[in-house]
């Protein structure tokens, strides 16, 4: 049976010390993950050595972790078996210098069960679990969900709490109920509820990810377990570099690297596309594995792209950063 990694092997992935101004959480798939995008070849078929090269280029320049098939990683539009070939896959190239978690939610609960057994099978050490979308459960039937979920195979889980995308929030006190499972280890948070992040950090022992980039380290400062990044597949050092200074006590210097990656994060993230679109666009110009987005969604166009990258070469020109 696989079980999750507490510290990845590789020296990448070793233990960070205490911060200095918050308690020491021990990630559960360590600090730094990406949220992987899944690469296509120019027909859109799935294309696995390009997942193969990014994964190992992603963990050779610092990832501790790589999540699949999440938002970033087009969920909705990639096969069962896809996702599983694609974790075989990653798994095969990184071995184990790195954790890989498999995004299983659907808006089914006996499909996303089925899912999370086919990722252990594959070789996953986790798997990402977002809240049920467009049927909007209420939080009793949410719970038994993810229980549901977590009992179904030996894989340690992480809770995705999206509200903008799913339509429901995994309430503060839902997840205090949940972090009593002994397999939900985990969250994303994209839910832009500091407090309520708090609340759940101060409670349990939970490991809190920061799932939007502007918020890396302002949860890492309070005690969270570290990122999970769509930002990750373009610049996967400059964004392990804001919890290294931070790690260091280097508290200043932290904050002044978090703020030099905004432009790229905001140009990535908030310039009305999916981020999936900005990685891969950014990607694709970068030389690197990427290929089309498959519909619904569309490329992202020239003067996007042209706008991304020099977002990028500003960022990676500047010494130190």
């Amino acid at each position: 049976m696989t079980t999750a990694r507490t510290t990845p092997p590789s020296p990448a992935t070793a233990p960070r010390p205490a911060p200095a101004f918050a308690p020491a959480v021990a990630p559960a798939f360590g600090r730094a993950l990406c949220a992987m995008i899944t690469p296509f070849t120019g027909s859109g078929a799935l294309d696995l050595d390009g997942a193969r090269r990014l994964a190992d280029r992603l963990v050779s320049a610092g990832c501790d972790g790589l999540v699949l098939s999440g938002t970033t990683g087009e969920s909705p539009t990639t096969s069962d078996a896809e996702k599983a070939e694609l974790v075989a896959a990653v798994r095969e190239a990184v071995g184990d210098r790195a954790s890989i978690v498999a995004g299983v939610g659907t808006s089914d609960t006996r499909h996303t069960v089925e899912l999370a057994r086919a990722a252990e099978k594959a070789g996953a050490d986790g798997v990402l679990v977002v809240s049920p979308y467009y049927s909007r459960p209420p939080q009793d039937a949410l719970e038994a969900h993810f229980r549901e979920v977590a009992d179904a195979s030996g894989l340690p889980v992480m809770l995705y709490d999206i509200p903008g995308r799913t339509g429901t929030r995994i309430e503060p006190d839902t997840m205090l109920r949940l972090a009593e499972h002994p397999r939900i280890v985990a969250v994303k948070d994209c839910s832009y509820d500091f407090l309520g992040a708090q609340k759940v950090l101060s409670r349990t022992g939970l490991a809190y990810y920061a799932g939007c980039e502007e918020h890396l380290l302002a949860l890492y400062a309070v005690g969270g377990a570290g990122y999970v990044s769509t930002v990750a597949n373009v610049v996967p050092d400059r964004l392990r570099s804001v919890l290294d200074a931070f790690d260091a006590g280097r508290t200043a210097e932290a904050a002044r690297l978090q703020h030099r990656a905004m432009e790229l994060v905001e140009s990535m993230m908030a310039s009305g596309l999916p981020g999936t679109v900005t990685a891969k666009g950014l990607l694709g110009d970068l030389g690197l594995p990427a290929g089309p987005v498959r519909a619904p969604l569309r490329p992202a166009d020239r003067e996007t792209v042209d706008g991304l990258r020099a977002a990028y070469e500003r960022l990676v020109a500047r010494p130190g950063s």
